[in-house]
């Protein structure tokens, strides 16, 4: 069996479970596992074709598997893999981050 990470956005969708065995010979094989048991994950990483999303990066101990052999990268006993769907934009209705005025530039808007 091999370890799967799961990150903070996807605990939700395993019952907040930090870390879940899944056995699989391949990151697809072992993807594939976890699915089964979290129908709710496959949603959150596959297109409606069944391809991971652009967004999500797989890393098996520590190493990208776009790297290696990518889905067909095999998984040994006691590896584990770590799932990082990219994080982009902000909490909903929150208003823009002022940004720092640095420089010249910051001196010139602040001009009358």
């Amino acid at each position: 069996m091999s370890v799967v990470r799961i990150p903070p956005v996807l605990r939700q969708a395993t019952g907040g479970r930090r870390e879940i065995e899944v056995p699989g010979a391949t990151v697809n094989e072992v993807l594939d596992a976890l699915y089964e048991l979290h129908p709710q994950v496959r949603a959150q990483l596959q297109t409606p074709e069944g391809e991971l999303h652009r967004f999500v990066n797989v890393y098996l101990n520590e190493e990208d598997v776009r790297l290696l052999s990518w889905l067909d990268t095999e998984v040994g006993e006691g590896d584990t893999l770590l799932i990082l769907p990219a994080m982009a934009g902000g909490a909903p209705g929150a208003p823009p981050r002022p940004r720092p005025r640095s420089g010249a530039a910051g001196a010139r808007r602040g001009a009358p």
